[in-house]
């Protein structure tokens, strides 16, 4: 099975109209990308639904081994939120390979606001397909 990537993702796809449309650039062994909290991410008023904080977390680690040209989907998807991330923050996130044990891919990203503090950590188990 070969995965493809199309513009109608919901984290990166360019023509999705309501989608995250996250752009990616490696830096060094991770790679980043970077969102803006927008009152249509809320979950509790002023404050960053989890799920979109999640969302972000899973698809810098899948682009990842795309990138990588890894072919692989996320199996298991571990957060843990630090603080509540509040409308009109920018997030930067990072990911990263830490493990490679084929069929599995073990994967890290971090969610940092522009002070530098970490809000949410993930960390993916992604099976080979």
């Amino acid at each position: 099975m070969k995965l493809n990537v199309d513009a109608m993702c919901f984290a990166c796809g360019h023509d999705n109209p309501i989608g995250l449309k996250l752009r990616f650039a490696l830096d060094g062994e991770d790679y980043v990308t970077s969102f803006e909290v927008r009152p249509e991410y809320q979950g509790w008023a002023g404050i960053a639904h989890g799920g979109l904080v999640a969302t972000a977390l899973d698809e810098v680690m899948a682009r990842l081994l795309w990138e990588r040209d890894i072919n692989a989907i996320t199996a298991r998807l571990e957060v843990r939120y630090r603080k509540p991330v509040p409308v009109g923050e920018m997030l930067e996130i990072r990911g990263r390979i830490t493990r490679r044990r084929p069929p599995v891919i073990e994967t890290e990203a971090t969610a940092t606001t522009r002070a530098g503090e970490v809000v949410a950590e993930a960390k993916a188990t992604s099976m080979l397909v």
